[in-house]
């Protein structure tokens, strides 16, 4: 188990710090388009993301960035319940099962009042 946390703790630095590079360069291209990282921005169209990137948008920089924060909890959670399941914690899978339902209804809920 304590091979499993690190490799998770791994993987969690290593997503925050594509993260982070992600928006750095979505912050730049923004400001060198000369508009402030402040004032706002498009709304998430997750069909437009690779083609903003592709094109050097900020907008998919940033939009990717903010995706890869919220991922990093959530495969937290979700290498977490395999490792329960695999050790037979089966009250802990439940948890585990139950956190992501809040997060799927949070976001599902975002996206229906959108």
């Amino acid at each position: 188990m304590r091979d499993l946390e690190r490799s998770i703790g791994r993987m969690l630095i290593a997503l925050t710090y594509v993260a982070v590079a992600l928006l750095a360069i979505g912050v730049l291209l923004l400001m060198s388009n000369g508009v402030s990282p402040l004032s706002g921005g498009p709304p998430l169209d997750i069909g437009r993301v690779a083609g903003d990137i592709a094109h050097l948008l900020p907008s998919g920089f940033l939009w990717l960035g903010l995706l890869a924060v919220i991922a990093a909890p959530v495969s937290r959670v979700v290498a977490a319940a395999v490792a329960y399941a695999r050790s037979g914690e089966r009250p802990m899978v439940l948890v585990a099962i139950a956190i992501l339902a809040v997060v799927a209804l949070s976001i599902g809920s975002a996206i229906a009042t959108a």
